[in-house]
């Protein structure tokens, strides 16, 4: 849709350092966004909730930045192992689009177990904390796929679709109706925000909000997954099982495990 937010010259005497123009773009400037109102919403609950500082929480926040960047990134290798092998470079040549979600989730959350641990923060109360934060910065990350044209869908002339025209998506093929996914991935998740809001004031035992989440977003994703159309994103069974669905029946069947030993464990129950 709109993958540049504004451009403007770069001026004089910083030409040589930087291209000619600099562009704001709208994927970053979301995933900027989200990542400021999931900070704000963290910082809010874990000082309410645990009494934890507001320092703790930055230093926290920073590392599950950083460690969600770097295994999105890293996770990209998957999606054509061959290649990336033979350039490794490249997985990082694109801070604009080209994250991968699942890799980011696989790698923040033991760089959060581990954090807090160190920090002697109650582990599972704040997992059900951290989990309406991902949907918050996730969301507004989808909707900057929307904006880049990555994490595009299917061809489909339904009264849904949406054309991508600008030269600058990565929309594929531009000009032709498809499967807005990345809006159908970016109202799931808000959807299951607001059912984890709903359940935070009636859960039954910490941890349970976390994995409610993991397992409503592995079925919303697994039923996205049939209406993308970035097919070097990778398949198990060709045009059968995605890699994302498979890695998504494993995250439901992880997450079902713990919940079910949680509900049972009487040290759990609040």
């Amino acid at each position: 849709m709109y993958p540049v937010l504004f451009e403007f010259d770069t001026p004089d005497f910083l030409r040589g350092f930087f291209p000619d123009t600099i562009g704001i773009y709208t994927y970053g400037f979301l995933i900027a966004c989200g990542a400021m109102f999931g900070y704000l919403y963290t910082r809010y609950q874990a000082k309410k909730q645990l009494n934890t500082s507001i320092e703790t929480v930055q230093t926290m926040v920073m590392i599950i930045i950083v460690a969600a960047v770097v295994g999105g990134k890293l996770f990209i290798f998957f999606e054509d192992p061959v290649y990336y092998w033979n350039n490794p470079l490249l997985i990082f040549r694109n801070f604009n689009t080209g994250f991968v979600f699942y890799g980011s989730l696989l790698v923040a959350i033991p760089a959060l177990l581990l954090f807090v641990r160190a920090s002697k923060i109650p582990m599972l109360p704040m997992l059900d904390i951290i989990a309406v934060t991902t949907c918050i910065v996730h969301g507004f990350g989808r909707l900057g796929c929307f904006m880049a044209g990555c994490c595009y869908g299917l061809p489909h002339s339904g009264w849904t679709s949406v054309t991508f025209t600008h030269p600058r998506s990565i929309a594929e093929p531009l000009g032709t109706p498809l499967h807005p996914a990345q809006l159908y991935d970016a109202f799931s998740i808000f959807t299951i925000m607001l059912i984890l809001l709903f359940l935070s004031k009636r859960k039954q035992f910490h941890g349970q909000i976390f994995l409610i989440y993991l397992m409503l977003y592995s079925i919303g994703r697994s039923v996205v997954e049939i209406f993308r159309g970035d097919v070097e994103r990778g398949f198990i069974i060709e045009n059968v099982l995605s890699n994302s669905q498979l890695i998504s029946g494993l995250l439901f069947l992880t997450a079902l495990y713990f919940y079910l030993r949680l509900r049972k464990s009487t040290t759990a129950v609040l």
